[in-house]
């Protein structure tokens, strides 16, 4: 079992900056890859970026690519987003996973999920 706690979100202003992080507990978090998605209201949850266990490799979806960065520090048991010149349709519910695939860009290869932090951008 891996529990996962997002925090970071906000209310910011179109091209301001946030970081998420997702703090993991539980067994081997350095065994799995983890991945950042995104539930606006009313749409389904996005992916948004990924990473694998040992961070050397990256995978983020074409509207964030170029300002958005995932990373992870596996002593600390972190996983982070900086998210940077934030744009009104960012704004959504941002959730940290867990999974044993990488590159997995669809929720369903996912095994643990966050409850999900709070990310507004007021235009």
């Amino acid at each position: 079992q891996v529990q996962l706690v997002e925090s970071g979100g906000g209310l910011v202003q179109a091209g301001d900056s946030l970081r998420l992080s997702c703090a993991a507990s539980g067994r081997a978090f350095s065994s799995y890859a983890m991945g950042w998605f995104r539930q606006a209201p009313g749409k389904e949850r996005e992916f948004v970026a990924a990473i694998m266990w040992s961070g050397d490799s990256t995978r983020y979806a074409d509207s964030v690519k170029g300002r958005f960065t995932i990373s992870r520090d596996n002593a600390k048991n972190t996983v982070y987003l900086q998210m940077n010149n934030l744009k009104f349709e960012d704004t959504a519910v941002y959730y940290c996973a867990a999974g044993i695939r990488f590159p997995a860009v669809t929720k369903e290869k996912y095994n643990y999920w966050g409850q999900g932090t709070q990310v507004t951008v007021s235009s």
